[in-house]
Order: C-alpha cells, then sequence, then structure tokens
C-alpha cells in the first residue's frame, strides 16, 4: 500500500521513502534512534495556504473590525482602516515589508495584535480562537480551514509518525493560535508546537497566566532553529519549510547527519491554491545552491487538498 497516495511518482516521492526506511532500518548505516527523529514543519504555506492572508490573520482582521465597531476612535488608525473597509493592501505591505528585510511600519501592526489579548488569560483567547475556527472559511477556496490542510503533508506526517518520529509545528505565526487547532488538523500536539510568542504575566488574584504587553519573540529565520533547540534539545532530522524564513531550520537539518531538508515550492498556476515565489525567492536559490530537496506542488501532489472522507493526519 503505497503510504503517500497524493504524491506523484517520481525523484521526490523516492527521496522521501527512501529516507524514511533508511533512518529507521535497525543496523543499516544511516540508522536513526526513535528519540532522535525530530521533524520540524512550518506551517503557514508548508502545511495550510498563506493566500490571500496568512489564517491567523484572517482571525485578528475579525477581531479589529470587532475592536473598531465598539471604539469608533480607532477606525482612523492602522489596521483597524482597513479590517473595516476589507481592504488588505496596508497589512499585506507590512508582511511584504518584513520578508524584503524592513520591518519600520511592524511596530504598529505588533501593537494592535497584543491589543487584541492584553489582559486575557491563555483560556479565554484560546476559546475565542475556537469559535472563529467554527465558523470561519477560506476567503477564496470556501473550505472550512480544517479542510484547507495540505493531503499531502497530512499524509507525509503520518508516514513519519508511523515511523517514529516526534512531529512538531515551528512557524512564524503565533504558536498558541496554532495550538488551538494544530492536533486536530495535523495531529502535532499542542505542546509540540513552537512559534511566535506573546509575552506572559502570572496574575496572582486570578491564579492564571494572562497575556502582557508584548511580543516576546518572533520566531522566523534564524530565531526557528534557536527555538527548536531550546525547546526539544535535539536537532530536527527533517525540516519542511516554504519561505525565506526557513532557511535557517532548512540548514539546520540538512547538517544534521543523515538529515534531509524539503523546500515546498507553489509552482502551480492551475491549482486552487495559487503559483507564487514572493518571500521564498533566496529560500529557492539556496535549496538549489545546497541540494536540498525541492517539493513542486505542480509535478510532485497529485491533489492538493483532502476530500471529506479522508480521515484527520494520524
Amino acid at each position: 500500500m503505497n503510504p503517500l497516495p497524493s504524491w506523484r511518482d517520481g525523484r521526490t516521492h523516492t527521496t522521501l521513502l527512501r529516507f524514511v526506511d533508511e533512518v529507521t532500518t535497525p543496523g543499516g548505516p544511516a540508522f536513526v534512534p526513535p528519540e532522535a527523529r525530530i521533524a520540524a514543519f512550518d506551517n503557514d504555506g508548508t502545511l495550510w495556504p498563506e493566500l490571500p492572508m496568512p489564517v491567523q490573520l484572517h482571525h485578528l482582521t475579525e477581531q479589529w473590525r470587532r475592536m473598531a465597531a465598539e471604539r469608533p476612535e480607532l477606525a482612523a488608525e492602522e489596521p483597524y482602516a482597513s479590517a473595516l473597509t476589507g481592504d488588505p493592501t496596508w497589512i499585506a505591505s507590512v508582511v511584504a515589508a518584513h520578508y524584503a528585510g524592513d520591518d519600520t511600519p511592524l511596530p504598529a501592526l505588533a501593537e494592535a495584535v497584543i491589543a487584541t489579548q492584553r489582559g486575557m488569560d491563555t483560556a479565554t483567547l484560546a476559546a475565542r480562537i475556537g469559535e472563529f475556527f467554527a465558523t470561519a472559511r477560506h476567503p477564496q477556496l470556501d473550505r472550512p480551514y480544517q479542510a484547507c490542510a495540505y493531503q499531502p503533508m497530512r499524509e507525509l506526517l503520518g508516514l513519519l509518525r508511523g515511523h517514529g518520529f516526534t512531529t512538531v509545528i515551528v512557524s512564524g505565526g503565533g504558536r498558541d493560535f496554532m495550538r488551538v487547532i494544530s492536533e486536530e488538523v495535523y495531529g502535532v500536539p499542542p505542546e509540540r508546537v513552537i512559534g511566535s510568542t506573546p509575552a506572559l504575566r502570572w496574575d496572582p488574584d486570578r491564579a492564571d497566566v494572562v497575556y502582557g504587553d508584548g511580543i516576546e519573540l518572533l520566531d522566523d529565520g534564524p530565531e526557528k532553529p534557536l527555538r527548536i533547540w531550546s525547546r526539544l534539545g535535539r536537532r530536527p532530522l527533517l525540516a519542511c519549510g516554504n519561505s525565506n524564513g526557513d532557511i535557517d531550520m532548512l540548514a539546520y537539518a540538512a547538517a544534521t547527519p543523515g538529515g534531509l531538508a524539503l523546500l515546498v515550492h507553489h509552482d502551480d498556476p492551475d491549482r486552487a491554491d495559487p503559483a507564487y515565489d514572493t518571500g521564498a525567492e533566496q529560500a529557492l536559490s539556496e535549496a538549489a545552491r545546497r541540494g536540498w530537496t525541492t517539493v513542486s506542488v505542480r509535478d510532485d501532489w497529485s491533489r492538493v487538498f483532502p476530500s471529506p472522507d479522508d480521515t484527520p493526519a494520524p
């Protein structure tokens, strides 16, 4: 039985199956014990779509729209003005500037993110995010976000776990946002989600952890290998990403003895999930230069999204 039915036969499919076989065959020259089989995956653009906006940004936009309705004075400020008009241009420009190395407009966006959760306890925010996922649909695919996870990646996650790998998410997205949905969609429990982290504080009166007044770290670029080591104390044997922000994590895995680096390339203009290279130009160049495995959505995936009868990732 083919463990990766949504992957087309070809070099990438063969590479994945050979890699799993080699590192899990006892007595083989490339054998790696189960405790060292760590597989790290970026989320947005790697496990599910990031266009026309990252999923978390959709959730935040809904929160900013609600806040601006409650406090009309916010309507003239960004990103609240964009949220009210439904025009994503300003928000997209901040994200694009970040990927281009310019974080000048980022503080305004960061403050608005913090404002949606300042002083809130973690359970209340998780419940609010859960309410979003109960009703929200991808604006172009018209699917619940739970049904937007890439089926080939769900199969790869399941294959790896079935061979003793520990799968973790390492994303520039918000850690606590992803934790709400990661186990249901990807089979990755919340304690194995690494991401951008808000400031937290202990509230003795409530005997609870609440959100503070800042962002502790942005888990992107070189922060990714640092967070992997800090959280797990192990190097990844496999890493998979799709953007310039994943280069350091991919290099970390590729430098591990027997390691494998995978870069998802959105190169199929005929799929519902559009083709794009923006934000991945350097990663594509590095993958070619270093001999990393590039996953072509056009050539390697026979389908992109799960059908209604597909079971969640095991």
